[in-house]
């Protein structure tokens, strides 16, 4: 048992009137240890949902990510003119909508916005479809790159996906603690906005309740963060709702140390007010292919909304409706599909020899 594990486990967990919240120092060492493994089994057990029941503070989360900085993965910095976007986006997946982030990064990497992405398999609490399966039924499987790889993707192609169990295997342990204990910890909002990138990074964070927003903020202005987006998405994702106002919290360094709010109505711009449902992967796949193929659908009006979204964002579009026609015509003309087949070709031939054989004979 670690006796100082054992006290930061006791400020978090005594109560409304006698609990108190970590420092970031704290929280950073809570986190190493549970990482590491220094705590024992309950000890870890009792932090994480003696800690979920208090609530993380900004400063908590952090610390949280400075413990993840000093033992996960960083993908080097690359020659961009435009800080790398880094989705954050729930590991956990998608139950109820269809998700759009694998064509909205094949959209802005063709268009010249680099894309970091980050997760992992079917996981607690929801053990949703993860974005690792789509990007696989579309033809480029993440789940063989170690990080030098990974590096080799993104620079070539401006599109990167670290995948944890791989790259990061020491938080495999604490899926094992989530799924027990049936609820998500903190470590589930600090994931949105863990940034395992180590250049100019512009990072996008999903949430679903604004208290998180708040958080967001905090911690990544301890953390000398000067831009970044929230996006009240589908399922906590970055994806924007059609069936609803798109909330959207905008930080530069250009404005203020305040977020700017931003709502946009999915019908001024000529969207219906639905979302796409999910149904089996190979029917998502199928969508997903179909519109790179430029034929009309839901799920092209989905990428068309985002893509319009985050094509402006990035500043490569004045604004929504150039970000809109803008990712119409990438589209229309093949160009994304261009995109996916050239990182597909570029991630099986950097796969085991092994891996590689399997394909081929698959194919014959």
């Amino acid at each position: 048992m670690s006796n100082t594990f054992r006290d930061l486990l006791k400020k978090v967990g005594s109560g409304n009137h006698t609990g108190e919240n970590l420092t970031r120092e704290e929280a950073a060492t809570a986190t190493r240890m549970m990482l590491l493994g220094e705590a024992t089994p309950a000890q870890i057990g009792a932090f994480l949902i003696a800690h979920r029941i208090k609530r993380p503070t900004g400063e908590e989360l952090a610390g949280m990510l400075d413990a993840y900085d000093q033992l996960g993965p960083k993908l080097a910095s690359i020659s961009s003119v435009r800080p790398v976007m880094v989705l954050g986006i729930p590991y956990d997946g998608r139950t109820r909508t269809a998700p759009i982030s694998p064509i909205i990064t094949l959209l802005l990497a063709t268009a010249g916005q680099p894309v970091v992405m980050h997760g992992g398999d079917r996981l607690p609490t929801k053990y949703g479809l993860p974005l690792v399966e789509i990007w696989q039924g579309l033809g480029v499987d993440w789940t063989g790159l170690k990080l030098e790889k990974t590096q080799q993707v993104l620079e070539k192609t401006g599109i990167g996906f670290v995948y944890t169990p791989q790259n990061f295997p020491l938080t495999q342990s604490i899926w094992e603690y989530r799924d027990q204990l049936g609820k998500r910890p903190p470590f589930a909002t600090m994931e949105l906005i863990w940034c395992p990138y180590a250049g100019n990074a512009h990072i996008v964070a999903g949430f679903v309740h604004p208290p998180t927003e708040a958080m967001f903020q905090d911690a990544l202005a301890r953390r000398g963060v000067t831009k970044f987006t929230t996006v009240k998405g589908l399922e906590g994702s970055c994806d924007l709702p059609r069936d609803r106002t798109a909330i959207i919290g905008l930080l530069t360094p250009a404005t203020s140390n305040e977020i700017e709010r931003l709502h946009l109505v999915p019908r001024e711009y000529g969207f219906t007010s639905k979302n796409v449902p999910l149904g089996t992967t190979v029917e998502l796949v199928g969508d997903m292919q179909a519109v790179l193929k430029g034929i009309p659908s839901e799920v092209m009006d989905t990428a068309l909304w985002n893509g319009g979204f985050y094509l402006w964002r990035s500043g490569i579009c004045s604004d929504m409706a150039a970000g809109i026609a803008k990712a119409k015509e990438l589209l229309a003309t093949g160009a994304v599909a261009a995109k996916l087949q050239e990182v597909t070709q570029i991630v099986q031939s950097l796969h085991s020899p092994v891996y590689n054989s399997r394909l081929l004979t698959i194919d014959n």
